[in-house]
């Protein structure tokens, strides 16, 4: 029963949901239900804490915590909404604290030995670098299409990002070179800007394996995510408008852009105190 009103819930929000938002509330209601071995109609405000609380003794971060939460809430929320429950048994839950701690970016240095490393591997040096110019999610890098590249301005469009909405993306003239020799020695053809040997869109499973190796490689953290962090603390160091980068990063709230501007402080004062030595 548990599964049907799932897929009931997911189909009611199929075009409010991102392809991103749907499979992280599929990955946190299944787990809950695997973990609470309840019918979702039995579920009490108490196993959804203790749940919650297992979560964190086993190290998983607030922020991902909150995911969770929030998956359960907006599914309660439905099955509110359908009488399927008589009670919200998401309503007395608190929700965790996020931490507040800058987004992990890479400096320049970092960044360039990434590249480095991926320079004898075009297709790998055209998703670093089509990350780091785009700031785009990965998500939203493997549905490019052809079709959505606009060489002659260097543009793309990015048909469907979070929450479905639409935006265009900038890339450089360097990773334009790169998108370049990538696509030219590339023997399957296909739609897709990054395709797998069949022609489709190329898996968000093998890139972020190909990332973990080159943090092994490297010796330090670097992730498909950690570069839309290290394309926005780059503009915010540089100057630029947050309301310039949250266009560019397709943030619907200003606050979440906002971050960038402690980031700056930061590195302000990180620099100061390099020259008080």
């Amino acid at each position: 029963m548990n599964s049907e009103v799932q897929q009931a819930f997911f189909n009611d929000h199929h075009a409010k949901f991102s392809a991103e938002t749907t499979r992280g509330y599929r990955i946190a209601l299944t787990q809950f239900f695997a973990s609470c071995e309840k019918d979702y109609a039995q579920v009490k405000a108490t196993d959804i804490r203790a749940w919650l609380s297992a979560l964190e003794e086993k190290g998983l971060k607030p922020k991902s915590i909150h995911l969770k939460l929030a998956a359960l809430k907006s599914f309660y929320n439905y099955c509110m909404e359908e009488s399927l429950v008589k009670k919200n048994p998401t309503l007395t839950v608190n929700t965790p604290k996020i931490d507040d701690s800058l987004p992990y970016y890479l400096s320049k240095r970092e960044l360039a030995l990434l590249q480095e490393l991926t320079r004898q591997k075009p297709r790998d040096r055209a998703i670093v670098e089509a990350l780091y110019a785009t700031g785009v999610r990965i998500s939203e890098l493997l549905q490019i299409k052809l079709e959505d590249v606009k060489w002659d301005t260097r543009q793309i469009w990015i048909r469907k990002g979070k929450g479905n909405k639409e935006r265009f993306v900038l890339f450089s003239h360097d990773c334009a070179v790169r998108l370049k020799t990538y696509l030219d020695q590339r023997e399957k053809e296909s739609d897709y800007l990054f395709s797998n040997h069949r022609g489709g869109p190329l898996s968000r499973v093998f890139v972020e394996q190909q990332f973990r190796q080159f943090s092994e490689e490297l010796g330090f953290k670097v992730r498909p995510h950690t570069m839309r962090h290290t394309f926005a603390a780059h503009l915010a160091e540089k100057g630029m408008k947050f309301t310039y980068i949250q266009d560019l990063l397709g943030h619907s709230n200003i606050n979440s852009t906002r971050i960038y501007t402690r980031l700056m402080d930061h590195t302000r004062k990180k620099q100061y105190d390099q020259y008080q030595v």
